[in-house]
């Protein structure tokens, strides 16, 4: 069987959710079926040891500026069709006929629409639609999103594969050189809680600055300990800075940027705890990545997170700043209960792997190609 893949958000700089996905899911699948046939689609060169190219995993180039995947894409699927086509982290080009699946990660626009710009809210809704009425077979990162795609897309249960995603390959690290290194390059301080991704906001980062504050100054959190926001500034964005002044904890809400996937172990690792507020997510990959680092997890009830979380998180809803502000206490003071979430994090994270990801969307592919 030949296997088209839309592979072009797996060649980003600075990679995030979507763009992890690509990679890791990509790199699983030609591990476990070798046998099939691929070739990889890219709008740009991707580097030599992106993925392990050889006579049956081709990649092919298609520069374009504009429309990518509708017109240059689309034109080379017309050209030369794959038995089937996978879309990871995209759309199916505009009037393919052929074979496709296609990922959905989430439908955050339909649940919190005032976090997304109209134009941009138009597209999405448009992509989603178009992309489950014309592949064969569905597969969404989490149950949730599948009652979703259901419920806003009637699309039928029996098309829709939940996959569950891993995290990024990472693992603890408690090498004291390489977390001062992190922690002096993000300026963290050494006491940090963190919270990583892009900061837009369905995060609910404004939220998590106010639960903060309200810790420090009515719960008795370390005066060292930091609030640590990591990640690139995404749409619509927010003054998290002046909030935090506004809340009286400006000198301890730190905004580092964007961090390196190199970084992550250390960054994860040295954290108190790791925070996850959002009002949706499609999955929530870091919460995997940090409890595969051993850090204690905080992440809100909504959507997706409790599937994710089981019982190795302290769920909180998103909007409750006072349960939010007791959950950071309780984690941060009660060591007991921080090396209890520590065990089960691990535990659970190892339920989560890239291969079992792999063998679901490849049997969906089997099935979309008729073989």
């Amino acid at each position: 069987m030949r296997i088209g893949i839309d592979a072009s958000r797996s060649t980003a700089i600075q990679r995030t959710g979507t763009e992890n996905y690509t990679l890791y899911l990509v790199r699983a699948l030609l591990e476990l079926a070798p046998q099939h046939h691929y070739t990889l689609y890219f709008n740009q060169p991707p580097a030599a040891d992106l993925f392990a190219f050889n006579e049956r995993v081709i990649a092919r180039v298609l520069p374009s500026r504009r429309l990518w995947t509708h017109f240059t894409l689309g034109a080379e699927l017309r050209r030369d069709p794959p038995d089937v086509l996978f879309v990871p982290a995209h759309v199916i080009p505009l009037g393919y006929r052929g074979a496709s699946v296609v990922t959905v990660h989430d439908v955050g626009y339909r649940h919190y629409p005032q976090a997304h710009p109209a134009l941009q809210r138009a597209y999405l809704d448009w992509s989603t639609r178009h992309n489950v009425r014309s592949a064969r077979m569905v597969v969404a990162d989490s149950h949730a999103t599948r009652r979703d795609l259901a419920h806003f897309y009637g699309t039928p249960a029996d098309k829709v594969v939940v996959a569950y995603p891993a995290g990024s390959p990472i693992r603890r690290t408690d090498d004291p050189q390489a977390l001062a290194r992190v922690q002096a390059q993000y300026d963290t301080g050494s006491d940090y809680i963190l919270y990583l991704g892009s900061l837009q906001p369905r995060k609910n980062l404004p939220g998590l600055i106010r639960a903060f504050a309200l810790a420090a100054h009515a719960l008795d959190l370390p005066a060292q300990l930091n609030l640590v926001l990591a990640g690139r500034q995404g749409w619509l964005p927010q003054d998290l800075a002046e909030i935090a002044r506004n809340q009286g904890v400006y000198s301890r809400v730190k905004l580092p940027g964007y961090a390196n996937e190199t970084d992550l172990p250390a960054l994860l690792s040295g954290a108190r705890a790791f925070a996850l507020p959002s009002f949706y997510e499609g999955f929530g990959l870091p919460v995997l990545e940090a409890m595969a680092c051993g850090t204690p997890v905080i992440c809100s009830d909504a959507s997706s997170l409790p599937e994710v979380a089981g019982d190795a998180t302290i769920l909180v809803d998103p909007d409750d700043t006072v349960g939010w502000a007791e959950a950071l206490a309780n984690v941060v003071q009660d060591t007991v209960l921080a090396e209890q979430l520590r065990q089960r994090g691990y535990q659970r994270a190892s339920q989560f792997t890239w291969h079992a990801c792999a063998a679901s969307v490849l049997a969906a592919l089997e099935c979309a190609a008729g073989r």
